[in-house]
């Protein structure tokens, strides 16, 4: 009996542990992305004026972030960054 709560609970153990790992992991495999988003697509929090998830005004609004692949952001169109991608602060 001794083995079989011992055997559980390193299972267990190990389950939540991995867990526990893959989340970080897959958090730093995306970024915020500003200016890319369509009108009412962004993900949270577009600035003044917006509550959460898709409530942005404008397309490619500034303040408006998606949430994407890490390294994509600055490779994606955005017709009103100064560079003409998104990017990963506000403007």
């Amino acid at each position: 009996m001794k083995n079989t709560k011992a055997s559980l609970a390193l299972a267990l153990g190990t389950a939540v542990a991995i867990s526990a790992v893959s989340v970080p992991a897959q958090a730093a495999s995306k970024e915020k992305c500003f200016g890319v988003a369509l009108a009412g697509q962004n993900d949270c929090a577009a600035g003044p004026g917006t509550s959460c998830a898709g409530t942005s005004k404008t397309d490619y609004q500034g303040n408006a972030w998606k949430i994407v692949p890490a390294g994509t952001c600055l490779e994606m169109d955005s017709k009103t960054s100064p560079t003409g991608h998104g990017q990963l602060k506000a403007f």
